[in-house]
């Protein structure tokens, strides 16, 4: 599990302070950021009274997500639910907390009309061995797996502690159970001597708890770079906030994309709603519905919320349209991340002015590769722009751990000169977004400096840097003219960079 920080630069530029989390808080928050927890990327926030107390913190978080996985992971062959899940017909002594997230299963199961099923994997599996195949699955295949994960997969005796294991069907239990993990990962870190507030975020899934509040911006989406202005900014206070959705996974059949989230009643992927975001008093309440209401109808999600006290949402749909709960907006705080900068569908200005093609923008995706061994760290990396003078125009992000090493970014940090810039200054925050691979970025260029204006178009360079403390440093960087014809390259993976994707491409709007 590596630590890293995450900071994007520009941000800092066009509005400084804006990610300082507010709230009953009196200290700062103390930001950890890791790779490869449950298989994504963590953020954990902390108010300690000191350095010691942090580490106790998160050391305490992280020894209980290594604990309770090796419970519930389905991906470890070794865990008690890999291990119980291999039985047929036996009561097994089960674990209270096995036993505590089957009960769980049972109980949404019913909530959402068969929307949340643990043997959705069998009509996963399905849609997995079409994208291999390179062909849509039949319907005969699907109404069989879906038949197959409608069927009843256990009984639980709560008086006993047994569960039996009743069918062959394939079960992974995903959805909520990231949210009960992280739910008492930061119960466990809150415990520790010294520590009054805690944040843990997993994924996208993420807890507040404790005396303060913190921001959490939304992912848009329909423009889902790590850089990307948020649909939405909230203050959350003694919450918990999930996010599912189908724009960072899914199954690619035929230059399609299909939503790795799929209706196990009927076997077919859900493409309606591309983003749901739910805040509610419970981890496991908000990540259950952030998942069902990717499968449920706008108005079966809305009923559903209505019987789950505390419970506020935002949906979005394929179109872009978006269904929020009544209490939604008393959730968003009035203060934005960045400007947001619109641009006339009809006529586009800056083709008489000379300037960037607002039509037109740069994806820069970043791979960092992954090093085995738990608690070992990752790479300083910086992605920036420079003019033909050689002139940084544009930060699009750092990422780091300690400031006292950002100078081993010897390219980066020299031009962007980081420390004039940020000195004073907290913006570090929290992002509610859906899962993704650990490991891997993405950001996005939209032709602007780091004052918010649009540059002139013509050739500029992209260079993405990488360091280790007192180790490996690589640069990696290439020419593009932005002058509206799209470019796509592709950087070969060196040293400490993965393989870097660069895409000049027309905006779909």
């Amino acid at each position: 599990m590596t630590k890293i920080g995450f900071f994007t630069a520009a941000a800092l530029i066009t509005l400084s302070g804006v990610f300082a989390s507010t709230g009953a808080t009196v200290e700062p928050w103390r930001t950890a950021h890791f790779e490869n927890a449950l298989g994504t990327s963590m953020e954990m926030k902390v108010v300690a009274t000191s350095d010691s107390a942090e580490e106790r913190a998160e050391a305490a978080a992280l020894a209980e997500i290594k604990r309770l996985n090796s419970v519930l992971s389905g991906y470890d062959p070794t865990s008690e639910f890999s291990r119980w899940a291999k039985t047929r017909n036996q009561a097994v002594k089960v674990s209270p907390e096995l036993m505590e997230v089957l009960k769980l299963w049972d109980a949404w199961r019913v909530r959402t009309d068969g929307a949340l099923n643990p043997a959705a994997e069998a009509v996963i599996r399905v849609w997995k061995q079409a994208e291999k195949s390179g062909k849509l699955p039949s319907g005969a295949d699907l109404t069989k797996a879906a038949n197959a994960a409608g069927a009843a997969q256990w009984r639980l005796d709560e008086k006993m502690g047994t569960a039996m294991r009743l069918t062959d069907t394939p079960l992974i239990l995903n959805s909520f159970t990231k949210s009960y993990i992280v739910e008492r990962a930061a119960a466990a870190a809150l415990r520790t001597p010294g520590v009054s507030a805690v944040v843990l975020n997993i994924g996208g899934d993420l807890v507040v708890r404790g005396n303060g509040s913190d921001k959490v911006s939304v992912t848009d989406p329909l423009s889902a770079a790590e850089n990307s202005d948020p649909v939405a900014v909230l203050d959350v206070s003694e919450r918990a906030v999930a996010t599912s959705g189908n724009y960072r996974r899914g199954f690619d059949i035929g230059g399609a994309h299909y939503s790795h989230i799929v209706d196990p009643r009927t076997g077919q992927t859900a493409e309606a709603i591309i983003g749901a975001t739910v805040v509610a008093p419970r981890a496991v309440d908000a990540g259950a519905m952030a998942t069902a209401f990717c499968v449920l109808t706008p108005q079966e999600s809305k009923k559903l919320a209505a019987s789950m006290p505390g419970t506020e949402y935002m949906l979005v749909g394929k179109s872009g349209a978006r269904y929020v709960s009544a209490g939604w907006n008393s959730l968003e705080t009035k203060q934005q991340i960045r400007p947001v900068h619109l641009v006339a569908a009809s006529f586009d200005q800056s083709k008489e002015n000379g300037l960037w093609n607002s039509a037109y923008e740069l994806t820069v995706n970043v791979e960092i590769p992954q090093t085995q061994g738990f608690g070992a760290r990752r790479p300083y990396v910086a992605i920036w722009i420079e003019d033909k003078d050689r002139y940084p125009v544009r930060t699009l992000a750092v990422l780091f751990e300690k400031t006292r090493w950002l100078n081993e970014l010897r390219s980066w940090y020299r031009d962007d000169r980081l420390r004039a810039m940020s000195e004073g200054t907290e913006i570090l925050n929290s992002v509610t977004s859906a899962t993704r691979s650990p490991g891997k970025y993405t950001f996005k260029w939209d032709g602007k400096d780091n004052a918010g204006k649009l540059v002139k178009e013509g050739r500029y360079t992209v260079l993405v840097e990488a360091a280790r403390e007192h180790g490996g440093h690589n640069v990696v960087k290439r020419d593009i003219d932005f002058n509206g014809a799209p470019v796509q390259a592709q950087l070969p993976a060196e040293g400490e960079l993965g393989a870097v994707a660069l895409d000049y491409h027309k905006v779909s709007r």
